[in-house]
């Protein structure tokens, strides 16, 4: 019931649509009968993704976006209402990496991390909310995180603290949105077998000097995080595997997949145990 064209109805919005995560989010969509408004900064591949779905008998229109841009996503919104009328589900799913260590990264990479992962799920939020409020059905949103919130790793601090402030703002958007019938979801992927690393370096602006990954960067956040790529990093399609069935549900977090539990519970049996000491 969960995955049936009967809670599945209206149009999917998916940020990142050209690639990698986003792609396969579309492909769930399509698949439940959903019509797919696929945005992405390269415009390029978001229209390859929405030709995809047309070619299989679906509906869908694309559109290259900033995310970071709240007039682009102000537009983009209303073409989706011009389009098909609604948003029964948005899936503010763009972020953009830089490694490097916290006394090295500018303020420029820093800005860039910040204006792109946080205040374009903003950005994201703001532009569609409206329609969906007006949209009948079910309603659902999905905001992407990052494992490294959950098991942080040395030389990604902007890309972690952007991931944070994800967190918060989603927590905070399910209360306020709970009253509305509208579900809030914080997809939590580990790593995966994408264009993640190359659409960075794509994006980055060309006044913002720097590569976005060096192999010692690598190196040292494979090691602090004690990763093995065997079981953390899977294929896209994987990590989507119950994305329409735990959004179905309103879950509160989907955890795609990567082995990282033993971290989840050493830190939170830390904050419990200061919380015990903030008790005596």
């Amino acid at each position: 019931m969960a995955q049936s064209d009967e809670f599945w109805s209206g149009a999917a919005v998916v940020t990142g649509a050209g690639s990698g995560l986003g792609a396969s989010m579309v492909d769930r969509f399509t698949s439940v009968g959903m019509a797919i408004v696929a945005l992405d900064i390269d415009g390029v591949r978001a229209q390859e993704t929405a030709d995809k779905v047309i070619a299989a008998g679906g509906r869908a229109i694309a559109m290259g976006v900033n995310v970071a841009d709240r007039e682009a996503m102000e537009k983009a919104a209303k073409a989706a209402e011009e389009a098909f009328g609604c948003c029964n589900v948005l899936c503010a799913n763009v972020g953009v990496q830089q490694f490097g260590a916290i006394d090295k990264l500018t303020e420029a990479e820093w800005r860039w991390v910040l204006d792109v992962n946080v205040l374009g799920v903003v950005n994201t939020v703001a532009a569609f909310l409206p329609l969906m409020r007006k949209s009948s059905g079910n309603r659902r949103i999905s905001l992407t995180a990052s494992s490294s919130v959950l098991s942080p790793g040395e030389r990604l601090g902007a890309y972690i603290a952007s991931k944070f402030a994800v967190m918060g703002y989603g927590e905070t958007l399910r209360m306020e949105l709970e009253s509305e019938g509208i579900g809030v979801t914080l997809f939590i992927p580990a790593g995966m077998e994408s264009r993640h690393i190359e659409s960075s370096q794509l994006a980055k602006p060309a006044d913002i000097p720097g590569g976005i990954m060096s192999q010692d960067d690598l190196d040292f956040m494979l090691s602090s995080r004690k990763i093995d790529t065997a079981f953390h990093v899977a294929t896209t399609e994987h990590a989507t595997r119950n994305l329409l069935e735990d959004l179905a549900a309103n879950h509160r977090y989907i955890v795609s997949h990567g082995q990282y539990r033993d971290e989840i519970v050493e830190r939170n049996d830390d904050i419990l145990a200061s919380f015990e000491r903030g008790q005596r």
